[in-house]
């Protein structure tokens, strides 16, 4: 639902965009993996949004980067602000240069696609051609939410069907989820910074940065992880 906010930023971008230049907001992201390169990764895809940039007149172009981390949630620290920059009228374009740079999940950008229409502003992915300003657009939208609700259906009947396996097996007992593994060094350091007043997103960057393994034994620290660690009490697995 909007907010009265919301609505008033989505009619001052519309009256402001009629008839100038929007602002745009341009997203880059690599993986861990991809940062430990040559770093061409960003090179190329600011490369592409400067061409676009160029071709469509956008004059005002603020470029925003989640250097080290996955695609395969939305817990990142600077899409979050990229959307909440947008919700508030503070921009009107978010833009990538490829589709899996936003996201992997076929549900979270059909999210984006649905919040991008709710609150007025533009979403445009430059190797699929896709911009959410135009009728087509706007048409492939629809077909993604299509595609997201089966994506859905399909991961909540595979977990329905592996709980009632293990529940069948007798291996379903107690707390359902894995232990937690982190170390109480980390989880001390992780609380000590959440005291100190660091956000969740620095946390996760810290962390990132310096190499310190997730509970499952990654490099790359999500808000949502650390999270979880100040919530969570330690447990004989850690």
């Amino acid at each position: 639902m909007l907010t009265r906010e919301m609505r008033k930023a989505r009619k001052a971008r519309a009256e402001r965009t009629s008839g100038g230049s929007p602002r745009v907001i341009a997203y880059l992201r690599v993986s861990t993996e991809e940062q430990g390169l040559s770093g061409g990764g960003i090179a190329a895809q600011r490369e592409a949004i400067e061409r676009e940039a160029e071709r469509r007149r956008w004059t005002e172009v603020r470029w925003v980067e989640d250097a080290g981390f996955s695609a395969s949630t939305l817990d990142r620290p600077g899409i979050q602000s990229a959307l909440a920059a947008l919700s508030s009228g503070e921009a009107d374009v978010l833009v990538v240069a490829k589709l899996d740079r936003l996201s992997r999940s076929v549900y979270d950008f059909a999210g984006l696609m649905r919040r991008s229409e709710d609150e007025g502003w533009g979403l445009a992915c430059l190797d699929l051609g896709l911009d959410s300003s135009t009728p087509q657009g706007r048409m492939m939208a629809r077909i993604l939410a299509v595609f997201a609700e089966f994506e859905r259906e399909m991961i909540s009947s595979r977990t329905r069907d592996g709980m009632a396996a293990k529940k069948a097996s007798g291996t379903l007992r107690g707390r359902i989820g894995r232990p937690v593994r982190i170390p109480e060094s980390v989880r001390t350091r992780i609380q000590a910074m959440r005291r100190a007043g660091a956000t969740l997103a620095g946390i996760a960057q810290t962390l990132t940065s310096e190499g310190v393994p997730t509970a499952s034994g990654g490099s790359s620290w999500r808000i949502s992880t650390v999270d979880r660690v100040l919530r969570s009490e330690p447990t004989d697995g850690r």
